[in-house]
C-alpha cells in the first residue's frame, strides 16, 4: 500500500490526503437513462476505485426516491424538482449533486445550505446550441414555417396566394437577459445585418458595449418592448421574472414582432401569450419551453399556425449534451475528493 501511496505522491496523480484506506467506493446515482455515456466512462475513473452507480430506468421521483438511499453524489439529469423527500430518503452522507443544467430553478437550494449538500451546475458549455434554438425559432416564427407546413399537409397550398413574413434583417432586436445565452444570441443576430440590439437588465453590461448593444434599465422595459422587432427572453426564472410576459407585456410589443422564449415556461403567460397571437397583438412566436413539460396535446398554443412550438431541446446536440456531462462529473468528482468543484453553485 506505501509502494502506490508513494507512487501516487510522487507523479501527482491524486493528492496523498484523497488516497482511499478503506474500501468504500463512492455511489452516484443518475437520474436520467439518457445521460450520455461519457458520464458512466468518467465516473469508471472516480478516486483510484470505480464510482458505484446506481442507474434509473423511467425518470420518475418515485423511482429517484426508492434508490437514493445511501448515494455520496447524484448526477441529476432532470427537471424534477430537487426537495426535501428526495433529500431526506438520500440519508446524511450525500455530499454533492451536480445539476446537469445551468438552470436551477428545480433546486431547493436553502435546503441544500442547510444540509452542507455541494451543488454545481453546467453554464457557459450550452450557450451556443440554446442560441442557435433562440435564432432557429425567430427565423421559422418569422417566416411562417408551422403556418406553410400546415397549409402543405392540409393541401390548401395555393402558389398564387401571398404568405408574407417578416425580416430580420434591418429589424430591431431585444433581449431580456443579457447572460450567457443573451450575449451568443447578440453575437448571432448581428451577422443578420440588424438595425440595433437592445437588452434590458439588472445593469448595464461591458459585454453589451462590446457587442455594440443599447442598454435599457428595467424600468424603461416597455421601451424595449415598443421598439423591437424580435424580442428573445433569455433571463432566469426567478420570482421576479415568473409570469413577467404577460398580457400588458405583450400589449406593449408591435403588431408585426415576433416573441421568442428560450427561458423556463413560467416566465409567460400563456394564456396571455395564446391571446395575443390568436387576435394579433403580436406577430408571431417561438417557444423551447413550456407549462407544462411535455405539454398536453389538448392545449390551446397547439391550434395556433403562428406559433412554432419545440419541445425544450435547446441544449439537445450530440456536443453539448456530452460537454454537459463531462463538466457535471467533473463538478462531482471534484467535490468528493474535496477539491473545488469547476462551476459551483454552493
Amino acid at each position: 500500500f506505501w509502494g502506490i501511496f508513494v507512487l501516487y505522491q510522487v507523479f501527482g496523480i491524486v493528492r496523498p490526503d484523497h488516497v482511499l484506506v478503506d474500501n468504500h467506493r463512492p455511489k452516484v446515482l443518475i437520474t436520467n437513462p439518457y445521460v450520455p455515456k461519457i458520464a458512466f466512462d468518467l465516473l469508471a475513473t472516480c478516486y483510484i476505485r470505480n464510482c458505484d452507480i446506481v442507474s434509473i430506468q423511467n425518470e420518475t421521483k418515485e423511482e429517484i426516491v426508492s434508490k437514493v438511499k445511501g448515494v455520496d453524489a447524484i448526477l441529476w439529469g432532470s427537471h424534477i424538482k430537487i426537495d426535501k423527500d428526495v433529500l431526506d430518503a438520500a440519508g446524511d452522507q450525500m455530499k454533492v449533486i451536480g445539476a446537469m443544467s445551468a438552470g436551477y430553478d428545480h433546486i431547493d437550494l436553502p435546503e441544500l445550505k442547510k444540509r452542507g449538500i455541494k451543488l454545481g451546475n453546467t453554464p457557459k458549455v450550452l450557450n451556443g446550441a440554446v442560441a442557435d434554438t433562440a435564432v432557429l425559432l425567430a427565423l421559422a416564427a418569422a417566416r411562417r414555417l408551422h403556418e406553410g407546413r400546415l397549409l402543405i399537409d392540409s393541401g390548401k397550398w395555393n402558389p398564387n396566394e401571398w404568405i408574407l413574413g417578416q425580416d430580420i434583417e434591418g429589424s430591431t432586436v431585444g433581449i431580456i437577459g443579457l447572460g450567457g445565452i443573451g450575449q451568443a444570441i447578440a453575437k448571432r443576430v448581428k451577422a443578420f445585418d440588424v438595425k440595433q440590439i437592445l437588452y434590458t437588465g439588472h445593469k448595464e453590461k461591458a459585454e453589451g458595449n462590446e457587442l455594440g448593444a443599447k442598454f435599457l434599465p428595467l424600468e424603461d422595459r416597455d421601451e424595449l418592448l415598443r421598439q423591437s422587432d424580435f424580442v428573445f427572453v433569455a433571463a432566469p426564472l426567478t420570482a421576479e421574472t415568473e409570469g413577467m410576459c404577460n398580457e400588458e407585456f405583450f400589449s406593449k410589443m408591435k403588431k408585426t414582432a415576433v416573441f421568442v422564449n428560450i427561458s423556463r415556461g413560467k416566465v409567460v403567460d400563456q394564456k396571455a401569450l395564446y391571446k395575443a397571437l390568436k387576435q394579433g397583438q403580436i406577430f408571431a412566436a417561438g417557444l423551447d419551453v413550456m407549462t407544462p413539460e411535455p405539454l398536453p396535446t389538448t392545449d390551446e398554443l397547439l391550434t395556433l399556425p403562428n406559433l412554432v412550438l419545440m419541445p425544450h431541446w435547446g441544449s439537445a446536440t450530440e456536443q453539448t449534451r456530452n460537454a454537459m456531462a463531462e463538466l457535471t462529473v467533473r463538478n462531482i468528482m471534484n467535490a468528493l475528493k474535496g477539491e473545488p468543484m469547476v462551476t459551483p453553485l454552493t
